[in-house]
């Protein structure tokens, strides 16, 4: 058997050598490593076979060695996903520091709460998608593969124009249309359903919606101050650019307000709309199943306002009238509500009263005087 050689340093010769753990390869294989007692060189059976590291790297390595220890290629990784991370953990919260200050810049903008928290939270998912809302390139490939629908995009389309406006950029946003939709009318026996089926709370925010058509921000910023019990009215603080509005509500609801506890200046507390809409939905979504009626899911605060303007145009057939009920400042949003539900002549409940206490009852509850029929008063309301 032949006699092994010695190691010896490729750089200065010597045998005292001492070996350094394994070198792994591009290829997964594994080669010894040594390092020179005499001169400090760190050095492979590769070198030794005349595939010797350049001499800038056999610098390197030896300073990096004396410097703190071997580098090893897991060490290597380790320090770079490290960096990454860092690097990815620190774009992340500039990020989210920006959305705080784009939610401050909304606010003093006069925008709604809704539209802040909406805004951003599009705005939150687009970045969990992969976007950069430093660059709109990244923004526009990521909402177009998405599979939203067309108003969806338009609406992630102008939250991100108005972060570009607070960070005082531009850019060529895609083009979105959104498809028009008739809104969704439920019955009004749907809507009493879900009303006796809420908490006290909920069910008082609910009928004020059906009776008064406001929008769930208008009810929430209601005050006490804005309830007259005497007459039974309403003052609504508009929001979005409406048109104030006072509205004379039923005994019913405004004993439901009553009754609720003072415990803030305002009728239905300090609630964020977030809190109460979540209570609504989870009680919503309790009713349909007790009733077994899935229509029911389907009612929202805002299809109450359609409820509302639909049956205030079919009542009176006068759209400048429906107008002012809802607020609008431009009758293009209220033409909308002319041809919603295509009542027959005969979808009505008919009642009779004797006494002027029953009359009164009729009407507080939504029926019409129609006429008089042998010493009774006959009154009609739309189913």
């Amino acid at each position: 058997m032949a006699e092994q050689k010695p190691v010896q340093c490729p750089q200065c010769n010597s045998t005292l050598i001492w070996k350094d753990g394994l070198r792994y390869m591009l290829n997964g294989n594994a080669v010894q490593r040594y390092i020179c007692r005499n001169c400090g060189y760190r050095f492979s059976e590769t070198s030794l076979k005349g595939n010797a590291l350049g001499k800038a790297e056999k610098q390197n390595r030896t300073a990096a060695y004396w410097r703190g220890g071997p580098l090893t290629l897991e060490a290597e990784m380790e320090k770079r996903d490290a960096g990454a991370t860092e690097t990815s953990q620190t774009r992340t919260a500039d990020i989210r520091g920006k959305l705080v200050e784009f939610a401050w810049w909304l606010k003093k903008q006069g925008y709604a709460e809704s539209t802040i928290l909406d805004r951003c939270r599009i705005l939150k998912t687009m970045i969990n998608r992969g976007a950069n809302l430093l660059d709109p390139e990244s923004v526009k490939d990521v909402i177009a593969r998405q599979s939203w629908s067309e108003g969806r995009k338009e609406f992630a389309v102008d939250a991100y124009t108005s972060f570009l406006s607070m960070m005082g950029l531009t850019w060529k946003p895609p083009r979105y249309r959104r498809v028009e939709k008739l809104p969704w009318i439920p019955t009004e026996a749907e809507i009493d359903q879900l009303i006796a089926g809420c908490s006290h709370k909920i069910g008082a925010f609910v009928q004020l919606l059906k009776e008064t058509g406001m929008r769930p921000g208008e009810a929430l910023r209601l005050k006490w101050t804005d309830i007259d019990p005497a007459n039974r009215t309403v003052n609504v603080t508009p929001e979005k650019g409406s048109n104030p509005r006072v509205f004379r509500v039923s005994a019913n609801l405004m004993e439901r307000l009553n009754s609720l506890p003072r415990t803030s200046t305002k009728v239905f507390g300090e609630a964020k709309f977030k809190t109460i809409q979540k209570n609504f939905q989870e009680q919503r979504k309790h009713i349909a199943a007790k009733l077994r009626n899935p229509r029911i899911q389907r009612i929202s605060f805002l299809t109450l306002r359609h409820w509302k303007g639909t049956m205030e145009y079919h009542k009176t057939k006068d759209i400048l009238h429906v107008m002012r009920i809802l607020g609008h400042k431009n009758i293009k949003n209220t033409l909308v509500y002319t041809h919603l539900v295509n009542f027959e002549e005969d979808e009505y409940v008919s009642k009779a009263a004797w006494t002027l206490e029953e009359a009164q009852k009729l009407v507080e509850a939504g029926f019409e005087y129609v006429c008089d029929v042998e010493g009774a008063k006959l009154f009609r309301k739309r189913k």
